[in-house]
């Protein structure tokens, strides 16, 4: 009976994401269509996901190693268990922003407007298609948008999660531009809605994300990439591993 109920509230959960999708349709759509406006589609995404979430008994909470100053244009680089993760990154993130996601993405009803416009889409397995991601990847850096990558490209099967071996995209992206990384772990959202919630179900909970202190790339070089992928999976494992084994 119990896995039935959270099975009922991952369908819930899911229906209520496009159903306020639908109601705020035209608004994404209109400022969709002009590069100009996509603050306010991100705005109106954060106003998605706090409604879709809410409605379900799914709230966030962010914890701070130190305060983040948003004038300053980043690379959010989270671990990545659950459709949730999504929602909380947007709401973490308070200047303009975009997410680097599968190709597949644009099939999906819910993602296809964005990725389709104001978020970037990769096939992994092409090297062409990540080349063009990442060099539009770029030019929003230079424009003055952060960028919101799972590194580890995916939500791994593992149940437990565990943390994955992480791309070296993001890493090189943030040395060859001087940005900051930001490592993001999200700490208990997969107790909450594993994976996309369809196999376990869900259940109302709060999700809570812990954000690291920013790490500077500016003094760093190409050949620094893969040390600095290490640093920032340590980080994230070491915070994730010690709430998991608490």
């Amino acid at each position: 009976m119990k896995i039935l109920l959270k099975k009922v509230h991952a369908y819930f959960y899911r229906y209520s994401v496009a159903a306020f999708f639908i109601i705020l349709w035209p608004l994404l759509y209109f400022f969709s269509r002009n590069p100009a406006r996509y603050p306010a589609m991100n705005r109106m995404r954060k106003v998605w996901g706090v409604l879709s979430s809410s409605i379900a008994g799914i709230f966030y909470t962010f914890s701070y190693e130190e305060k983040i100053d948003w004038s300053r244009t980043y690379i959010i680089c989270p671990n990545h268990t659950s459709n949730l993760d999504i929602t909380a990154a947007s709401l973490l993130v308070k200047n303009n922003f975009c997410f680097i996601g599968k190709e597949e993405l644009l099939n999906n009803f819910v993602t296809r407007l964005s990725f389709q416009t104001v978020d970037i889409p990769v096939n992994r397995e092409s090297k062409m298609s990540s080349f063009r991601a990442f060099k539009t990847a770029a030019e929003r850096l230079q424009q003055g948008m952060s960028l919101v990558i799972f590194p580890e490209g995916k939500i791994p099967d593992d149940f437990p999660p565990r943390l994955h071996e992480f791309k070296n995209g993001p890493f090189r992206l943030a040395i060859e531009h001087k940005v900051p990384i930001i490592p993001v772990t999200t700490l208990n959202a997969w107790q909450i809605l594993w994976d996309t919630g369809l196999e376990r179900g869900s259940s109302p909970g709060i999700c809570k994300v812990y954000v690291h202190r920013p790490i500077e790339t500016s003094n760093l070089t190409v050949a620094d990439a893969d040390a600095l992928r290490d640093e920032v999976y340590n980080i994230i494992n070491s915070k994730f591993e010690s709430y998991v084994n608490r």
